[in-house]
């Protein structure tokens, strides 16, 4: 419970307003509630509601607090966002996605997120279901390589896998200190690069919380409870993540057809978003105060 003090600095905050663009009376979902930071910035921003999502348990204690700052203007739902059509069944003005883990999560030791800090193989934003553990503990060689390459495109994954698979032969894979070293047996540490254990554990989590599924079914359940003009906002930070994103406000936009060539392109009468946005990324001036904000991206749609 200790992680929910953590405070999270959210990323592209000021892009996020500008995209989502806040008005009094109105309705928006925060789809990713976390420590709170994109849920506080929209209801200061404008007189309007905020309705939180989140699946993970010990976001709890901040959910209380800023019910207590903001009284009827913020409810808090507990659920994954994959169920956002369930969970939110009235119509809404805007929804914010901010896509991963949190740096609660990851800054927490004990959820097993981070392999730079020894801790039982977890990673379940939850805190139920099964773990990392669970997987690098029973599944086969062939079913871990193709993961490991599925989430995260890991050229070593074979390699990766079949170490697992030798290791525990002898020995339980308990802590995610002690996967990454078998990872290293694998691929070497090199100065200056990136840590060779990152995507087989960014593999694992994406898995072991099924993100990439939740997140076509939430980005479609947003868009379901849009009005007519409202915006759905997502800030993401892997390319498969990103891959989804843009590829479902693409097929969602309508092609463009031209009345004439004096008139503004118009979207198909089928499509779903009249608008959709370029690639938006951070500014070097947050980049400068938070480094983890360097693979960020965002895009956003705005309904028919």
């Amino acid at each position: 419970m200790a992680a929910a003090k953590i405070r999270h600095i959210p990323v592209m905050l000021k892009e996020v307003l500008g995209a989502l663009q806040p008005k009094k009376g109105e309705i928006y979902v925060d789809a990713t509630f976390g420590n709170g930071g994109y849920t506080q910035a929209i209801l200061e921003a404008a007189a309007c509601k905020v309705i939180a999502l989140d699946r993970d348990p010990n976001v709890r204690i901040r959910a209380n607090e800023m019910k207590n700052n903001y009284g009827e203007r913020f409810e808090f739902r507990a659920g994954n966002f994959g169920d956002f059509a369930d969970l939110v069944p009235e119509k809404i003005n805007g929804a914010v996605f901010d896509i991963g883990v949190s740096s609660m999560q990851f800054d927490d030791a004990e959820r097993g997120f981070s392999f730079a800090k020894e801790a039982a193989l977890d990673m379940r934003m939850s805190c139920a279901g099964i773990s990392a553990g669970d997987i690098v503990n029973s599944y086969g060689e062939k079913e871990l390589a193709d993961l490991i390459d599925a989430y995260w495109e890991e050229n070593k994954s074979r390699q990766i896998a079949h170490k697992i698979v030798e290791y525990r032969q002898h020995k339980k894979i308990e802590t995610t200190t002690e996967l990454a070293e078998i990872i290293y047996q694998v691929i070497h540490k090199q100065a200056g690069e990136i840590d060779p254990a990152t995507r087989t554990f960014q593999a694992l989590r994406i898995a072991v919380n099924d993100e990439l599924n939740e997140l076509q079914n939430g980005l479609s359940g947003a868009a379901s409870r849009l009005i007519s003009g409202g915006r759905l906002v997502v800030v993401d930070f892997h390319s498969l993540e990103d891959r989804i994103v843009k590829n479902y406000f693409r097929d969602n936009g309508g092609k463009k057809i031209r009345i004439s060539k004096y008139a503004a392109d118009l979207a198909e009468n089928n499509s779903v978003f009249s608008e959709v946005s370029k690639i938006l990324t951070p500014a070097a001036e947050e980049l400068a105060q938070n480094p983890r904000a360097r693979s960020a991206k965002l895009r956003f749609a705005v309904r028919r």
